[in-house]
């Protein structure tokens, strides 16, 4: 069995302006032609940033309609995920475990941040307590733009540069304020490789190991850690999502095979479906291995 961890869908009757116009049948016939048997249907809701809290709350509650007509149709291959906005309120949660308990939705997906704030804010505790609770993976996936926007508005930049350094910002902020002495429990799943994490851990290491011999870099406080960060980042996961090759045995030896999860992130970019499929065969892993980064590490972490 092949799982596509990481793939985006939009749903009828939803006003989303950043034009994520990707029908149900186009997420079928690419998983279909590249061999792929359950593929996992998410929406960052990227224009939540350009929303208030009531029309945010009618847009998550639009797409998870779409999302579980769309899973009953094709119940034996589509696999639909919640929009989670950890910000957002009592009334956001209480949508999160209505589409859980009663849709049946099998995981989460947040933005890395949403108008200045990140997950590792005070008031999102309560969204990761229930996804704990309700034992679902929670993917981190970066907005539409982060910091620095001001500097990444040609070339693409704000997709190929800023979207991985604000993923690895949330994901540090999440392991060094503690959310794994928190919520040991937590499924935290890091889209696009975890951004540059892996790259950088080791920086976060040493800043945690020399307390006061590294004092000149800025303080080191409130402690709210018990070990140094990658041992935390050992607990999280990591879709395959990537396309340099090295960039993804970086990821995949940081966390383990066993955190390892194939995914393409296409759609929206339907022609990358192929390719990361290619990314994840030319690891070169024993067959064992690499039924785990295609399914196996999938399905634990689903329930399947």
């Amino acid at each position: 069995m092949i799982i596509d961890f990481h793939t985006h869908m939009h749903a009828p009757g939803m006003t989303q302006e950043d034009r994520l116009h990707i029908r149900t049948e186009t997420v079928i016939e690419a998983a279909r032609s590249n061999g792929i048997d359950k593929t996992c249907i998410s929406n960052p809701l990227h224009d939540l940033r350009r929303m208030g809290r009531a029309r945010g709350l009618q847009e998550v509650k639009a797409l998870h309609a779409g999302f579980a007509k769309a899973r009953d149709q094709y119940k034996d291959e589509l696999i639909a995920f919640v929009t989670g906005v950890p910000w957002s309120g009592e009334d956001y949660l209480k949508e999160v475990e209505r589409a859980v308990k009663q849709d049946g939705f099998r995981g989460a997906i947040i933005p890395s941040s949403l108008k200045g704030g990140y997950p590792d804010d005070d008031e999102c505790m309560p969204f990761f307590q229930l996804c704990v609770d309700l034992d679902i993976p929670v993917m981190v996936h970066p907005p539409a733009v982060g910091f620095g926007e001001e500097r990444m508005r040609d070339y693409r930049l704000a997709s190929s540069i800023g979207r991985p350094f604000d993923n690895t910002l949330a994901i540090g902020r999440l392991i060094v304020r503690g959310i794994f002495e928190r919520f040991p429990k937590l499924k935290l799943v890091g889209t696009h490789l975890g951004g540059g994490i892996s790259e950088v851990i080791g920086r976060m290491d040493y800043a945690y190991e020399l307390q006061e011999e590294a004092s000149f870099l800025g303080p080191y406080t409130p402690m709210l850690i018990k070990k140094k960060p990658s041992a935390y980042l050992k607990m999280m996961y990591f879709d395959s999502v990537c396309y340099h090759l090295p960039a993804a045995r970086c990821a995949m030896e940081t966390v383990g095979v066993d955190h390892f999860i194939f995914g393409t992130d296409a759609p929206p970019l339907t022609v990358l479906k192929g390719p990361g499929l290619k990314l994840v065969r030319d690891l070169g892993l024993p067959k064992a291995d690499e039924e785990k980064v295609l399914s196996g590490n999938a399905k634990r972490l689903l329930n399947l």
